[in-house]
């Protein structure tokens, strides 16, 4: 391969950090290579409590999900799915509902490889190679077309994606493409990284760490900007705050100051 040739998308470099694999490291999983620990690793220095955020953000996952499973949802897109874990949209939303659909989307090789492995035998589940950067392209997908009739209520899945996404107008514009497809009786579910009281020093070692992987960056937004996803849908209590506050198990008191996640529901009347 000359200096001019690109390496097909389906190839995986281990030398070029994943965000997939970084946060599959933070969780405690395995898939994940030396490029993409240590990149992580400059992150934990400056922020050792990114680990719990990430848990906090599958947790939110899990309660959100199951809730819009309980509102009679049966229809899952799950963009920016990362690698599978515990607690995968499927296994949440088809235990409470076993005929719930579930298209996982993502454009990382490790991603795609290990969910078709893992989905081979679920006939109800798929994971599609697709970048959010290119909704209409996502949206039309032979493969999310035939598994999801958007005439139905869907419930669309942006987790910890979308500040992956640096310019704010192209976020906004992707959020609005996607919705655009929604039926009455969907649900959107977003959470996105805010940076809180963090040092500008600190965020800058953040982002700098993120700008070896393929993503690129790491935008964090202000709760304002991340509520402006949801306007003209009706947002479920407690609306926009830190994941771990959102509808927990126990009591938990909120600290907006901390750098980690914003999560938020709306529903589509």
């Amino acid at each position: 391969m000359t200096d001019h040739e690109q390496a097909p998308a389906w190839v995986i470099n281990p030398h070029v950090p994943s965000v997939a694999r970084m946060y599959d490291y933070y969780l405690g999983g395995k898939d994940n290579f030396a490029a993409d620990r240590e990149a992580a690793d400059h992150i934990l220095a400056v922020m050792p409590y990114v680990r719990d955020f990430t848990r906090d953000n599958r947790a939110f996952l899990s309660r959100s999900v199951r809730l819009v499973a309980d509102a009679g949802v049966r229809q899952f897109l799950d963009i920016g799915s990362g690698l599978p874990t515990r607690e995968n949209v499927h296994q949440v939303a088809q235990q409470t509902a076993p005929d719930s659909r579930v298209v996982y989307v993502d454009n990382d090789p490790i991603v795609l490889a290990h969910g078709r492995a893992l989905l081979a035998e679920n006939p109800l589940t798929t994971v599609v190679q697709a970048d959010l950067r290119e909704p209409k392209t996502l949206l039309d997908h032979p493969e999310v077309r035939s598994r999801l009739d958007f005439s139905q209520p869907v419930a669309l899945l942006l987790l910890a994606v979308l500040h992956f996404v640096a310019d704010d107008e192209e976020a906004a514009a992707i959020v609005a493409q996607l919705r655009e497809r929604l039926a009455p009786g969907s649900y959107v579910i977003i959470s996105h990284g805010h940076a809180g009281r963090v040092s500008k020093q600190d965020e800058a070692l953040v982002r700098d760490a993120y700008k070896a992987t393929k993503a690129g960056n790491l935008t964090p937004r202000s709760p304002e900007q991340i509520l402006a996803y949801f306007d003209g849908l009706e947002l479920l209590e407690p609306g926009l705050v830190p994941v771990e506050a959102w509808r927990p198990e126990y009591d938990v008191l909120p600290d907006w100051d901390k750098a980690g996640f914003l999560g938020a529901v709306g529903h589509q009347r």
